[in-house]
């Protein structure tokens, strides 16, 4: 899915001569063009992603439920390692490389959780590239796979050469097991839906702007520095337009018509919910 992700989001660039209009956040100058894309997401969403992950949190017992969401969370522990090193965050890394070490191991690929007493953290190449002072670039919706930016599609790249899953060398097999994480994580965010029911809001600005700031807080690992809004180096930082949407530490603060299976979030221990 990573790579299907990089390509829809080259071609959303390639396309930016379809947003004639003036977008109102800097942040966001494809505006006219990611509204488009939304739509059409929110639609696809409402046809068959939705039905599916109810289906799923229907069918699926608790224990499998957690058990397909230990199994991702310990693949990703993988990528989160590889960006603890690269962001020289070596005490970190000891950690999530001695969660993955242990849940592959004594927790069976990752199906039980043996390491709870361990602290789960979230890093991937996007917020690695933020960390070493990249801006964000401009907001992406990216068709079927949802928000994005410029800097997390290219960071996207870089999580493919470490993740156990996008190197699955049986085609079939790990096509599978991305549909399965893009379900759970669905199924997840079914509970969130009540969040937005009703609300008297710009659905669209709300998503956006919550998934700006919970990028912007990942990359400065919870105290993002003060926004200069006459800083012009600044125009594709994150300016919040909304209140973000509270989100556990696994999950990204979206709605579920927006959602985002490839990312670059990584899914918490389901246990410990």
């Amino acid at each position: 899915m990573k790579p299907i992700r990089i390509f829809l989001a080259l071609a959303t660039l390639a396309l930016t001569g379809c947003a004639s209009t003036q977008a109102n956040n800097p942040a966001d100058p494809l505006e006219p063009l990611n509204r488009g894309v939304y739509q059409f997401n929110d639609a696809l969403d409402k046809a068959v992603t939705k039905p599916v992950a109810q289906g799923y949190n229907k069918v699926m017992p608790e224990m499998g439920k957690a058990m397909v969401a230990n199994f991702f969370s310990n693949l990703d522990d993988a990528v989160v390692t590889a960006n603890d090193l690269l962001q020289f965050k070596l005490t970190q890394a000891a950690s999530d490389g001695s969660r993955f070490l242990f849940n592959s191991t004594f927790g069976v690929f990752g199906l039980f959780n043996v390491t709870s007493r361990l602290e789960k953290h979230n890093e991937d190449f996007g917020q690695t590239l933020g960390y070493w002072g990249v801006a964000s670039g401009p907001y992406l919706i990216v068709p079927i796979l949802g928000p994005s930016t410029v800097r997390d599609s290219i960071g996207d790249i870089g999580d493919s050469q470490v993740s156990l899953l996008a190197r699955t060398p049986h085609v079939r097999t790990r096509n599978q097991l991305y549909l399965l994480k893009a379900v759970k994580r669905r199924a997840q965010l079914l509970t969130q839906e009540s969040v937005l029911e009703g609300a008297m809001i710009d659905r669209y600005a709300f998503i956006r702007d919550a998934y700006l700031q919970r990028r912007q807080n990942l990359v400065y690992d919870g105290n993002p520095p003060h926004e200069d809004y006459d800083d012009e180096e600044s125009d594709f930082e994150y300016q919040p337009d909304a209140p973000a949407m509270p989100a556990s530490d696994a999950e990204p603060a979206v709605a579920p018509s927006a959602t985002d299976p490839a990312p670059s979030a990584q899914d918490h221990d389901a246990h410990k919910h």
